[in-house]
């Protein structure tokens, strides 16, 4: 999070893929599902892919995501990156 414009429509996706989902305690399905980052990303991209888009339409309603790609950055150790196109609703 940013110290400032974390309620822009944009920065709030973004704060909201970054969260692993059991993190926040009063909402427990708020953000990406841990069991899907240590999978190949074979198996994984489709389904982090699906569980973004609907992380996003849940909590973030302001938002039209337009496409969600998932980049791998160095598959032998599981790190990624999420690129997300949206489009704020006006």
């Amino acid at each position: 999070m940013h110290a400032s414009g974390n309620g822009l429509p944009i920065q709030c996706v973004a704060n909201l893929v970054r969260i692993v989902r059991g993190e926040c305690v009063y909402d427990r399905v708020k953000g990406i599902d841990p069991v899907l980052i240590d999978k190949p990303s074979t198996i994984a991209k489709p389904l982090l892919i699906a569980d973004a888009r609907w992380l996003i339409k849940t909590y973030e309603p302001r938002v039209n995501v337009d496409q969600i790609d998932l980049a791998d950055l160095l598959e032998r150790d599981g790190s990624y990156k999420l690129d997300i196109d949206t489009v704020a609703k006006g």
